[in-house]
């Protein structure tokens, strides 16, 4: 007995793994080998490849193909149509599935609505990733990017809001008051 929810138009494969408590919407498709973790939600029109392995609690917004390769650890935000890669020179006429890159999306990352992830890449804990950035490189945990390229222009705390650290390197996060500091361009929560 199935202890998850799939709408009737969604296809899931044989030999996937899906959480407690997961709901998989209308026209997705989970192929064989993939992992979903308990609670997740799956929206609209998504693809999740062969081998992927998403951790407990992640959201995946509508229109988004997680390709194999890709971990997603608990508590990952998938925005609407975010694209990853698997591979970094496609070509049609050249089979290279055994090339396929790692990108790890660490815990609390969000990645924004239409952002480009370039695989071979690690996404730090809590990062946040803005709305049709393009990623070609690793992001530091709470880091905060934008554009094509995308640059870090700041820090986030867990709630996901701007960091302003005074000249101890001392912040607070103005919705959950949890306090950070940050030293040698690394942050952690106190």
């Amino acid at each position: 007995m199935k202890n998850y929810f799939a709408h009737t138009t969604a296809v899931i494969d044989e030999n996937c793994s899906i959480g407690e408590g997961t709901k998989i919407w209308h026209f997705s498709h989970i192929m064989s080998d993939a992992t979903i973790g308990k609670q997740c939600n799956i929206g609209q029109n998504v693809v999740v490849s062969p081998k992927v392995i998403l951790g407990k609690n992640v959201k995946v917004q509508n229109n988004v193909s997680i390709y194999t390769g890709v971990v997603c650890e608990d508590d990952v935000f998938l925005g609407p149509s975010m694209v990853f890669t698997n591979i970094t020179n496609p070509r049609s006429a050249v089979v290279r599935k055994n090339k396929y890159q790692k990108t790890l999306v660490k815990k609390g990352a969000s990645i924004g609505a239409n952002a480009t992830i370039i695989c071979g890449n690690t996404i730090g804990e809590f990062a946040l990733i803005g709305a049709g950035a393009v990623v070609t490189k690793n992001v530091l945990p709470y880091a905060l990017v934008v554009g094509n390229p995308s640059k870090q222009i700041g820090w986030v705390s867990e709630y996901g809001h701007t960091l302003e650290f005074d000249k101890n390197g001392l912040a607070t996060c103005t919705e959950s008051r949890q306090h950070y500091q940050l030293k040698n361009n690394t942050v952690i929560k106190l």
